[in-house]
């Protein structure tokens, strides 16, 4: 089967990304926590069904911030899961550099999506400890 990358819609956060959080344990974003108010980011699906998604985090300087994949849990074919994180993260950067950004970078922990990234062609900077964040 065919992967499609889309542009996140508006009703995408509600009705598809939260239960994903959920799904693997984890606490949702705000959606105002997100890029755009949780459209600035891209879903890929295999015909209907949608298997991951992420964000994209445009700045002032010549990087943006990849962050926020997520994947559907119930979607059991593990290797075309894995193929549409790699797809994601590709058009990701693929539409950072298209809009001038030199730098892409990314803040994870999850084993596998190092990996990924690495294949992508992304170079492991250092390892954190802490995230730190507060609500002003």
């Amino acid at each position: 089967m065919e992967l499609n990358v889309k542009p996140l819609k508006f009703a995408d956060y509600d009705n598809i990304l939260c239960q994903w959080w959920k799904d693997w344990r984890w606490t949702p974003p705000h959606r105002d926590f997100l890029p755009e108010n949780g459209v600035g980011g891209y879903i890929v699906y295999e015909k209907d069904t949608p298997i991951c998604a992420g964000f994209m985090y445009e700045t002032n300087s010549k990087s943006v911030w990849c962050d926020w994949i997520i994947s559907n849990i119930h979607y059991k074919d593990r290797q075309k899961r894995k193929e549409a994180i790699g797809l994601l993260i590709g058009h990701i950067t693929e539409i950072a550099k298209t809009k001038g950004y030199k730098y892409s970078y990314a803040l994870i922990k999850n084993k596998p999506l190092i990996d990924t990234y690495k294949k992508i062609g992304y170079v492991e900077g250092s390892s954190y400890t802490s995230e730190m964040i507060k609500v002003l």
